[in-house]
Parts: structure tokens; C-alpha cells; sequence
């Protein structure tokens, strides 16, 4: 695993408009513009707050904040695609699959690909990887919002 990245926490508060403790996006390790990819990192700590009512004697990450850290990569590839003055906003999950749990220390890597994007919304097929096994995939539509409207 590299320690290099294109965009840290800082970098990342700047697109996205979540906030702790629902940033679930730490880094951005890759960006491919041209085939409409993100590869980026959410590092899984014991101390996440859903850990203390989520199966608090075996802790595991709650799914659809999986499918949420999922959808906030995706949110940084459609603003780096030159949508800076919108929010992919999500509408619909499908083909949802939940393959492998993930547990307190784990470092989930975020896969998102964009099958269609536009001024108006899209699609993306998304996966969450721990090693070489897939956690969780997904199908991830989303609508575009004017920043100022929200």
C-alpha cells in the first residue's frame, strides 16, 4: 500500500459537504477522468460512534454507511468531471450485494465508476474492497443539485 494520495481530509471538506462523523471519505488515491473512475480510502477505526450500538460485541460497519462512503467517491469523481457548482445527490440503489463484513481496522477502498454522468444526474457501478475480496458492490444513481439550492 502507497502513503501517497491526490487529496487529503482538507481537499476532500472542500467538495464534499458532509462533515464528521458522516465524512466517510479519508483519501483519494486515484482519479481516471477519462474512464470515469475514483479509487479512494475510508480507514475503519474502533472509534467510529455507529460502533457502540452496531453489534457492539462483534462490531461491524453498518451497511448503508458502506453504500454512503460508496456514494461520496462517487460525489468527488462527478466534481472533478467539472461538476464544481453541484452535489450528486443520491436517488436510488441497486444490485446491492453485502459479501464480506468489515470490522474495526479495516481499510476500505472505495471503487467507483461512472456508467453515465451528466448535468442532470447519472450512474455509477461502485465496489468497497478490503485486500483482494469485495465487501460490498452496488449500482449507485444519483441526481445533480445546484450547490445554492440545498
Amino acid at each position: 500500500m502507497s502513503s501517497s494520495f491526490l487529496f487529503g481530509a482538507k481537499q476532500i471538506a472542500k467538495i464534499l459537504p458532509h462533515r464528521y462523523p458522516f465524512l466517510l471519505v479519508d483519501k483519494v488515491i486515484s482519479i481516471d477522468l477519462v474512464n470515469n473512475e475514483i479509487v479512494a480510502l475510508k480507514a475503519v477505526s474502533g472509534n467510529e460512534p455507529y460502533f457502540q450500538g452496531h453489534f457492539p460485541q462483534v462490531p461491524i460497519m453498518p451497511g448503508v454507511l458502506i453504500l454512503e462512503a460508496l456514494a461520496q467517491a462517487g460525489g468527488i469523481l462527478v466534481h472533478q468531471k467539472g461538476f464544481d457548482k453541484k452535489i450528486a445527490v443520491l436517488l436510488n440503489v441497486s444490485n446491492a450485494k453485502f459479501r464480506k463484513p468489515v470490522l474495526p481496522g479495516d481499510v476500505l477502498y472505495l471503487h467507483a465508476k461512472g456508467i453515465h454522468i451528466s448535468g442532470n444526474g447519472g450512474k455509477m457501478s461502485a465496489k468497497a474492497v478490503l485486500g483482494d475480496q469485495v465487501a460490498v458492490e452496488a449500482e449507485l444513481s444519483f441526481a445533480m443539485v445546484d450547490k445554492d439550492k440545498l
